[in-house]
């Protein structure tokens, strides 16, 4: 192996470990930014010892023994500066001693709640609702602040502010590393679910990379739901974004090639869905419901998913009822992503000149400037219409705004296929 694939596989192996490194360090050193630069720490030793040593058997075990031992001299540096009497010194080393062996548990067990309570630490009130997300991104989603930027539409350096502010504050204020309960845990329910909402988003469709979709930040995602699901049973939401992320990965085996690339949702092999994973999504989405939150915005978009999920081939599907759960959800959380999804849906269920007309007003939305899908969706419309020069020119526009590879390159066979038509077009229109 190669020291460029060496470093390729060093920044696999960290995208999928360093949430869990984190959170487990954060745990025992009670400071989210301390326990990073622990954790790249032992990155940087991976970096300098397996282009020499080659890859471990178990490369995540590996950099959790090597964070361990970072943290447990840091706790000895730490003991060494306060150590100043006897008593107090002998209190030091018995707590060196029980945290030396939390730390051992906590980077030892895979199925612990740390990462919740990195999420609920990342999200406390003393930080703004922007570096709450920002941060709970960068520390468990393992995003870069380029990707994060990207999610926010923002300027790069404006999330690397956030996210260095963010861990100071925490530090500043000695933020406890726990799962809060009672009131304390409704208040900040609401912003733990945007978190792992666009943590999960990021894993089903990446935004940028040569991949189009990254299933551990799902796997991670999920499971955080689960487990909030298990925290609060009667919040509808949970059970609701639960319900969501639980049938729309059950579509992720199918979303992608033999090569990599990218399968839209009218051409997928159904039969390639995990029938167990839509059952989940079917019962959780029942639960929200009974619970009294059909009409949630995370409840609501799992409809919308089990739609899909209920068809049993795209033909099936009930495109009307999907364009009235966007038209409920628009007014529950009005955005122009939503009324794009909206005009898809009418399109399929009326006709791509309906969609098109309600696509036209949206031109000038500000926020979909260099929203790359404005242009794809126009692109199928067109298309579909048989005005193919004017297709092939926004799937052009839309491969350019692309980040994405695979995205980029699936818009431009589009934009190929409109050039090479003699008029009849191509199927438009396609869900991600």
């Amino acid at each position: 192996m190669t020291a460029t694939d060496t470093h390729r596989a060093i920044d696999a192996v960290w995208r999928i470990e360093s949430p869990r490194l984190i959170a487990g360090l954060a745990r025992i050193v009670r400071d989210i930014g301390v326990a990073e630069d622990l954790a790249q720490d032992a990155l940087v030793a991976a970096l300098e010892q397996w282009p020499v040593s080659g890859i471990p058997d178990n490369p995540g075990a590996w950099l959790m023994a090597t964070a361990k031992h970072r943290a447990i001299d840091h706790l000895r540096r730490n003991q060494r500066l306060v150590g100043k009497h006897e008593e107090i010194g002998r209190e030091l080393e018995a707590r060196q001693e029980r945290g030396a062996q939390e730390i051992e548990a906590a980077l030892d067990d895979e199925v612990g709640d740390d990462l919740l309570r990195l999420v609920f630490t990342a999200c406390h009130p003393v930080l703004s609702a922007e570096a709450r997300v920002a941060l709970t991104l960068r520390m468990l989603g393992g995003l870069t602040t380029e990707e994060i930027a990207r999610a926010f539409l923002v300027a790069e350096p404006t999330i690397a502010q956030r996210i260095v502010r963010a861990k100071r504050t925490l530090a500043d204020k000695k933020v406890p590393f726990e799962v809060p309960r009672g009131s304390e845990l409704a208040a900040r329910l609401s912003s733990v679910l945007e978190v792992i909402y666009l943590i999960f988003n990021e894993g089903y469709a990446a935004t940028a990379g040569d991949d189009w979709t990254r299933p551990a930040l799902c796997e991670d995602a999920l499971r955080l739901g689960r487990i909030l699901a298990e925290l609060a049973p009667q919040e509808p939401e949970v059970h609701g974004l639960v319900a969501l992320m639980e049938i729309q990965t059950s579509r992720l085996r199918a979303r992608v090639g033999p090569a990599g690339q990218p399968i839209l949702l009218p051409d997928q092999n159904r039969a390639l869905w995990d029938q167990l994973l839509i059952r989940r999504g079917l019962a959780a989405l029942e639960r929200a419901q009974k619970l009294g939150g059909a009409n949630g915005p995370y409840a609501l978009q799992a409809g919308i998913a089990a739609c899909h999920a209920r068809a049993r081939t795209a033909a099936e599907t009930d495109w009307a009822q999907i364009a009235g759960l966007y038209t409920a959800l628009a007014h529950v959380t009005p955005s122009p992503v939503i009324d794009l999804n909206r005009a898809v849906a009418v399109a399929m269920a009326f006709g791509p000149a309906a969609g098109l007309e309600l696509v036209d007003a949206l031109t000038a939305e500000p926020a979909l400037a260099n929203y790359h899908l404005l242009p794809s969706v126009r692109g199928d419309f067109l298309n579909k219409l048989g005005r193919l020069a004017e297709a092939r020119a926004e799937f052009e526009r839309a491969a350019s705004l692309a980040r994405n590879a695979r995205e980029r390159d699936l818009l431009l066979d589009r934009a190929r296929e409109c050039g090479a038509s003699s008029g009849t077009g191509t199927p438009a229109s396609k869900s991600r």
